[in-house]
């Protein structure tokens, strides 16, 4: 996935009301750019935290900038962390169409966004008269407490755990179901689940593998050019 523009770069002045930050270019301009992620962002919103903004050139957007990614140093040298979560669908499903992920490879038919389960809508649908179907749902991770291990959640998610239900009904019913965590990391070795934030994701999250829902973890290649998935990390629980 390639950013619709250039990236400028700042430093972030701070997060306010989820949706918002006030970022300072390297250009001397402070500019309000919309914050695309509803998680926490733990350790990733410090004042003075250097930052990318992609700009828009929409005439009826209020705010032309958007915060994309974070400059980020875990011990590992520098390295960028996207905290846009309108991008990960677009990454794996750009990553599942050049057959970059081998165990979603050979599907007839591929859709986003499908309706199932009970008023949910699935990420990525895989379809194919031999293989059958595959519902895939994507979470983006972006939280890091120990250097290499990325975690998931970085806040309390009940919807995360419906996900997790609904995947397990569609196993049930004969399909396969996929979680797949996007790690929009370039440190990141290793991935596990944060039970001390969210010990109900957690006990979602095994009863659904129980079921046998599975579960990948990729981290991804990122540049200010674009974004891409570049390899599976174990998932450790």
């Amino acid at each position: 996935m390639r950013f619709p523009s250039s990236l400028k770069r700042g430093v972030l002045i701070k997060r306010y009301k989820r949706f918002l930050s006030d970022v300072t270019l390297d250009t001397g301009e402070t500019i309000t750019a919309t914050c695309p992620n509803t998680g926490s962002m733990r350790g990733l919103c410090e004042p003075g935290t250097p930052v990318w903004v992609s700009v828009s050139d929409s005439p009826t957007r209020k705010y032309k900038h958007t915060w994309e990614l974070v400059e980020n140093d875990a011990g590992r040298g520098n390295g960028f962390v996207g905290i846009n979560t309108h991008h990960p669908n677009k990454i794996v499903s750009e990553s599942i169409e050049k057959g970059r992920i081998k165990s979603l490879k050979g599907y007839g038919t591929f859709k986003r966004e499908q309706k199932y389960g009970e008023n949910s809508r699935i990420d990525i649908l895989l379809d194919d008269e031999a293989k059958g179907r595959v519902y895939i749902e994507v979470k983006n991770v972006t939280m890091m407490r120990k250097p290499g291990l990325a975690e998931f959640p970085d806040a309390v998610t009940a919807r995360g755990a419906k996900h997790l239900e609904e995947l397990g009904n569609m196993v049930d019913e004969g399909h396969r179901s996929v979680m797949l965590y996007l790690i929009q990391r370039t440190d990141a070795t290793r991935f596990t689940l944060a039970q001390d934030i969210d010990p109900n994701y957690w006990e979602a999250f095994c009863t659904a593998r129980k079921r046998g829902v599975e579960a990948l973890a990729y981290v991804c290649d990122i540049s200010t050019e674009g974004i891409s998935i570049a390899r599976s990390v174990p998932l450790k629980v």
